[in-house]
């Protein structure tokens, strides 16, 4: 299936990749960008911007701050990560937190989400 997006989203994806987080960019310069299987930054799912996309394995990374803690960001988030849920991408969600202090323990956790997500889509297609 491929991902619907709404093209009035894209100039606002770009800026947001313009201006990313220092987690977001730790996370993007420091693993993704050279990850073996290609991510994207800012990518527009539906009605959203997704922080990091992998289309291979159908995964979104979203990195959280403290607003993504308050009452109204936690239902935001639920029903964000179950609309793109239903595009059959599965949502990994860390925190700016996670990334400062337990960076190669993120990597880890992407890398085996990656490849467990990719040999079920092997097998499946089997």
């Amino acid at each position: 299936m491929s991902l619907e997006y709404n093209k009035k989203l894209i100039p606002f994806a770009k800026s947001l990749r313009k201006n990313a987080t220092p987690e977001e960019n730790h996370l993007w310069y420091d693993f993704l960008r050279s990850y073996p299987i290609r991510f994207q930054r800012q990518k527009t799912i539906g009605q959203f911007i997704a922080d990091f996309y992998c289309d291979r394995a159908k995964l979104v990374i979203e990195l959280d701050g403290s607003q993504h803690f308050t009452p109204e960001g936690i239902s935001h988030d639920e029903a964000r990560t179950a609309a793109i849920e239903t595009y059959g991408v599965a949502v990994l969600r860390f925190t700016n937190r996670d990334i400062n202090r337990s960076f190669p323990a993120v990597c880890t956790q992407i890398n085996s989400v990656v490849e467990e997500r990719l040999e079920r889509w092997k097998e499946e297609s089997s």
